[in-house]
């Protein structure tokens, strides 16, 4: 019986991706000393233990265990503005180090208000690590900030992933729902005055 090399190499790629992709869960869990620890395994010894869902960024996006742990751990949100050259450098420098990120949009008077609430001022682009706020673009502490965050080096976002499209920082509220149509009042009906022939 002859066996072919390439078919285990692709059961063994197969189940490679099935575990991964399974282990998009993570869990939080809090040791005696009171510290807490993030990880995409349960733990074996611990009692208290919280099973997280991943935020929507990495929850269908197939991110490998540890850049999925540092999207949930660190989200990073980017505030620009249509014409804002140093929105746009901030934008590449996220886009090439394949750092996933969502992006909040700045172009109306709600959308400044928004930001305001977010980070005091209206200084953009605002880049937004978990809870803290770089005001203005420079690349190097970006840089830096990413790396402390836990993001990794290299770009590891799968081949496949394609970036959230931007929303405004202050989203329009929803459409009003139509009412609904009062019924038409009922015709009076006539005494029914027995047989008719």
């Amino acid at each position: 019986m002859k066996f072919n090399k390439k078919i285990l190499a692709c059961s063994l790629f197969s189940a490679a991706f099935m575990a991964v992709t399974a282990q998009a869960q993570l869990y939080k869990s809090v040791g005696p000393d009171g510290k807490v620890t993030y990880s995409d395994q349960p733990p074996s010894n611990q009692k208290q233990v919280e099973k997280k869902k991943l935020p929507s960024i990495a929850e269908n996006n197939n991110f490998p265990p540890e850049l999925a742990l540092v999207v949930a751990k660190n989200p990073v949100t980017l505030y620009t503005a249509t014409g804002c050259t140093p929105c746009n450098d901030g934008r590449n420098l996220l886009k090439t180090a394949g750092i996933p990120f969502s992006e909040k949009t700045v172009n109306t008077a709600a959308d400044q208000e928004k930001l305001k609430q977010v980070s005091g001022d209206i200084q953009m682009p605002l880049l937004v690590i978990a809870n803290v706020k770089f005001r203005g673009y420079s690349s190097d502490q970006w840089k830096d900030a990413l790396d402390k965050a836990g993001y990794p080096s290299t770009n590891k976002l799968p081949k496949d992933y394609r970036y959230p499209a931007a929303e405004p920082a202050s989203p329009p509220p929803p459409p009003k729902e139509a009412e609904p149509a009062t019924p038409a009042p009922e015709a009076p009906k006539k005494p029914d005055n027995g047989f008719k022939f």
